[in-house]
């Protein structure tokens, strides 16, 4: 067991330590904006449509290419990958394809691959990220992530960043039917882990994170504000809100597990 100091507050007795992955471990924006792009962009080729609908494809899925950013209301980096694509599908009808649903599967897959091959253009670590995981799994801390992406494209990031040997578990989103803030990626976790709510903590950035943790009833939620949840939103559901990972310490190790 550790204890954890999230900027002036301790949360003790900690065993679990669970992460969101996008927006908390690495820049949200930084990584889905370009993940989008290559997605549009792609299935414009693949249709031969205008690249000029490269903007309009990312908006709908997620991403306001102009502005830098993604928005707010997702769904991209906040829902899991069907609704996404499912975006990408309405858009597409609207403009006059039909029957695209397995170009679309086809197309995400390819910019699975490329994004594979090109790691160091897609993943930037927040800064204090990798000491915290690090930390935690050497004082005897279980680490885990719980991510709305799939759990395959959550062991390449880590592994990319170096650290996959330290997590012990990764919930990503095809492992459980109610996806975030239900908390059954929590439960999944603590279940793999053997491990008690009672020594859990959740970080994450979005609502939904924290909501998450929340609901399953951990130890402590720590909200960061390093993605899509702001300071106001997230105080009002727990008292730990930080502005981004590297607030968070390992403060003692009891050695009494």
């Amino acid at each position: 067991m550790v204890n954890i100091k999230a900027g002036e507050h301790t949360i003790e007795d900690i065993g679990v330590a669970i992460f969101d992955k996008d927006g908390t471990i690495i820049e949200l924006h930084h990584y889905w904006l370009k993940m989008v792009y290559f997605r549009s962009l792609f299935l414009c080729e693949r249709l031969r449509i205008d690249k000029s609908h490269i903007t309009g494809l990312s908006y709908a899925m997620g991403a306001d290419i102009d502005k830098g950013r993604l928005r707010p209301e997702g769904p991209v980096g906040l829902k899991k990958r069907e609704i996404v694509m499912g975006e990408a599908i309405k858009y597409l009808k609207e403009i006059g394809f039909n029957n695209v649903e397995n170009i679309c599967i086809d197309v995400f897959k390819d910019v699975d691959l490329f994004s594979q091959k090109n790691l160091q253009e897609f993943i930037k670590p927040i800064k204090g990220a990798i000491e915290l995981i690090k930390d935690l799994f050497s004082n005897g801390c279980k680490v885990a992530i719980a991510t709305t992406d799939i759990s395959e494209r959550a062991m390449l990031a880590m592994r990319h960043l170096g650290i996959e040997k330290y997590i012990h578990f990764f919930a990503g989103a095809e492992m459980v039917e109610r996806q975030k803030p239900f908390p059954d990626q929590v439960e999944l976790i603590l279940k793999v882990l053997n491990s008690k709510k009672e020594n859990a903590i959740m970080v994450g950035d979005a609502l939904t994170d924290v909501e998450m943790g929340v609901n399953a009833g951990l130890k402590g939620t720590i909200g960061l504000l390093t993605g899509f949840g702001t300071y106001e939103d997230l105080i009002k559901i727990t008292p730990y809100v930080v502005p981004d990972i590297s607030w968070i310490k390992v403060i003692k190790d009891n050695h009494d597990e």
